[in-house]
C-alpha cells in the first residue's frame, strides 16, 4: 500500500500581484494547491512546504521581506506541517526533505506549487526523487511565468513522472 506525501513548494508572495516576480494566473494555482491541501488532509496524507529563501544578493525571495513569506492563504492552514526551507531550485538538494520524508514513511510523492519548469520540475525529478516509487505533478496546482513556459515544462516533465489534476490524484 503506498504512502504518498503532498510536496507544496514556494507558495511565497513574490509570485503573486504586488510581489517582485508575479507569474501567470498565481490565483488559480494558489486555489488548486489549497484544494490539493484540503483533500490531502482529508485522506490522512501528510503536507510538507517547501519556501525558498534567496541565498546572496537576489531580485526576490529576499530574506526578511514579505516577498519572501509564505501566501497569507496557505499559511493560515499550515499549522505544525513540516516546513522545508531550500535555497536551489531542488527542495532536496541541501535540505532536510528526504529526511522528513522517510519519518513520515513516504514512498510516493504528489508535488505542485511555484515554478514549473524550475522548482517543480528540478524537484519531480531530482536524483533524490528516484528513491520514491511514484511521483506525480498536480499540473493544475503549478504555474510559471507564462502559460506556453507552463505546457512546455509540463509536457517536458510527462516523460518522466506523472502528469494529474488534483481532482484526478486526489479524488
Amino acid at each position: 500500500m503506498s504512502k504518498p506525501a503532498l510536496i507544496v513548494i514556494d507558495l511565497q508572495n513574490d509570485y503573486f500581484e504586488g510581489g517582485r516576480f508575479p507569474l501567470w494566473k498565481p490565483g488559480q494555482a494558489l486555489a488548486a494547491a489549497q484544494k490539493a491541501i484540503r483533500a490531502a488532509r482529508d485522506k490522512g496524507i501528510p503536507v510538507v512546504y517547501v519556501q525558498h529563501i534567496a541565498a546572496g544578493p537576489s531580485p526576490f525571495f529576499t530574506p526578511d521581506t514579505e516577498g519572501v513569506k509564505i501566501h497569507a492563504a496557505i499559511q493560515a492552514g499550515m499549522g505544525d506541517a513540516p516546513l522545508v526551507v531550500k535555497r536551489h531550485a531542488d527542495a532536496f538538494e541541501g535540505t532536510p526533505l528526504h529526511h522528513t520524508l522517510q519519518e513520515l514513511g513516504v514512498d510516493e510523492l504528489l508535488v505542485c506549487g511555484m515554478m514549473t519548469q524550475n522548482c517543480v520540475t528540478h524537484t519531480a525529478i531530482s536524483r533524490r526523487a528516484d528513491d520514491y516509487r511514484k511521483v506525480t505533478v498536480l499540473s493544475d496546482a503549478c504555474t510559471t511565468v507564462t502559460e506556453m513556459l507552463h505546457r512546455i515544462a509540463l509536457n517536458a516533465l510527462s516523460t518522466r513522472v506523472t502528469l494529474a489534476t488534483v481532482d484526478e490524484a486526489l479524488a
